[in-house]
């Protein structure tokens, strides 16, 4: 799976020192309204789960992400960045160090070129490009977390990717101790991968450079059969920004995947499991268990996923090995919007929502064969 695929560059090769930030503000000591002890981190998480963080700081310039981040290595403290917390399943005992919640902001519009902090809420931005009439990541509407989350996971939806619009990214390396700039074909962009995720306690994401398309209005090439379906348009089309963006919020709300805290099918990390990618070898395999499971003529969804390989839906796996929507009685069960996502019903611990995913993980591989990968980071805790 694309979980295991190495970075495509070295650790140090191409990356390039970039000046440190300036201050605006930011030399000052961190106020202490924005340190907490013992403070609750389940609500700074779209699952409302885990337990407390010993220490919690919230940093608003990059200047203060970076001093926060060298106090901590410096005196060996575990370190916890939280960004909108769409993407995080932390333990019911919490996290015994500090946590950093990256809270800068930044949106710079220069021509096509879009610069955001890390801590931008990703779909405002997308709704900003939207406005302002450049195309590329307007098939990314709806999806929770901050900007500089999306180069980490490769955030990807309906067709989209940011790999595709991304130019650079700015970090904070903890290893040299310095600002390095990254450009694209040394990020090691995969299926939900990056060199960033590779290396997770090595960088520390600050601002994220886009090169977006003017298209007169129009969206990029519709790529997603659904989305294209649902906007009455054939794939490679092109359609008016606005509409494309609408669509997928509404595909998305249909499937429990944009935000309301009144919907507790929303309470979740969105896809919980990544679309499993297999070897020739591995989906022959795998079809022929299909055939034998669920009858001589079913056909299990494919898709190329480059040379010699090819991607299965991690949906279609949950519900026919029988995990359907709605699924489970306790309080983690499964969306009843979409199977792929596992939610918190409002009264439910860590280890209940573990229970869970344990239990369709194995039902999965018994049934198919197939080992299913988590997407959401998991903090003191794993399958």
């Amino acid at each position: 799976m694309s979980r295991g695929h190495p970075p495509r560059c070295g650790p140090n090769r191409t990356a390039r020192r970039t000046p440190p930030p300036k201050p605006s503000g930011a030399s000052r000591t961190l106020e202490p309204v924005q340190e907490r002890h013992h403070a609750p981190l389940a609500p700074l998480t779209t699952f409302r789960l885990g337990g407390p963080a010993a220490r919690l700081i919230t940093a608003v310039t990059d200047a203060e992400v970076i001093a926060a981040v060298r106090e901590a290595d410096e005196g060996g403290t575990p370190l916890l960045l939280i960004g909108g917390g769409s993407n995080l399943v932390i333990g019911d005992k919490g996290f015994d160090g500090t946590a950093l919640v990256i809270a800068t902001k930044g949106f710079e519009l220069t021509g096509s070129r879009l610069e955001l902090a890390a801590g931008e809420v990703w779909t405002d931005a997308v709704a900003r490009t939207v406005e302002a009439g450049l195309a590329g990541i307007e098939c990314l509407a709806g999806i929770p977390g901050s900007a500089g989350a999306t180069p980490i996971q490769n955030v990807g939806a309906y067709g989209q990717e940011v790999s595709a619009t991304i130019t650079e990214v700015i970090a904070y390396d903890r290893r040299t101790r310095e600002t390095v700039t990254v450009g694209n074909a040394d990020c090691g962009f995969s299926y939900r991968h990056s060199r960033f995720k590779a290396e997770p306690e090595r960088y520390v994401v600050l601002r994220v450079v886009f090169e977006l398309e003017d298209a007169d209005g129009l969206s990029a090439p519709i790529k997603y059969a659904e989305t294209a379906r649902a906007l009455g348009v054939e794939p490679g089309d092109r359609v008016p920004l606005t509409a494309a963006r609408e669509t997928v919020l509404k595909l998305r709300a249909g499937k429990g995947m944009v935000l309301d805290p009144e919907d507790h099918d929303t309470w979740s990390a969105g896809s919980f499991f990544t679309n499993p990618i297999l070897t020739d070898e591995q989906f022959t395999a795998f079809h022929a268990r299909v055939r034998t499971q669920l009858g001589d003529t079913a056909e299990p969804p494919a898709y190329p996923a480059g040379e010699g390989h090819t991607k299965t839906s991690a949906a279609w796996l949950i519900d026919k090995a029988g995990f359907t929507k709605g699924y489970g009685t306790g309080p983690a069960r499964i969306s009843t919007k979409h199977t792929l996502a596992l939610t918190n019903r409002g009264e439910a611990t860590t280890e209940d929502l573990l229970t869970l995913a344990r239990e369709v993980v194995a039902g999965v591989r018994e049934t198919f064969g197939i080992t299913l990968v988590n997407e959401p980071v998991t903090v003191g805790v794993s399958l």
